[in-house]
């Protein structure tokens, strides 16, 4: 899926193929998920979007859970979007290269007298 898609069509595809890899007809995943063949159809092709409930619903009827994980999106504070605060701060580090050193020193241990 790229990143263009709507979420029309994310929801369509993961219906459709939650159902094609149950090895389901439409209308064996239809009536166990409670819902008529022509309304997950219209699913499937994007023409309408279920509700999370219903969603969830097709999704468990195919044998499949559903897991969250929770991130942070890049939102605007203060009037200054997120993602370009991290650009300003990428820029201020470039200011600053790192030094490296030209030789590499390896570590000298203490002369053994007994050696």
């Amino acid at each position: 899926m790229n990143a263009a898609a709507t979420h029309a069509e994310v929801t369509a595809s993961l219906l459709a193929d939650a159902r094609v890899r149950a090895g389901l007809s439409l209308r064996e995943a239809a009536r166990l998920a409670g819902t008529s063949h022509a309304t997950l159809s219209a699913y499937e092709r994007g023409r309408k979007i279920p509700s999370i409930v219903t969603f969830l619903r097709v999704l468990d009827a195919c044998g499949f859970a559903v897991d969250f994980d929770l991130s942070l999106r890049i939102r605007w504070r203060d009037g200054v979007a997120r993602g370009e605060e991290l650009a300003q701060v990428l820029k201020l580090a470039a200011e600053f290269p790192a030094r490296v050193s030209r030789h590499m020193d390896y570590p000298v241990f203490g002369s053994d007298p007994n050696a």
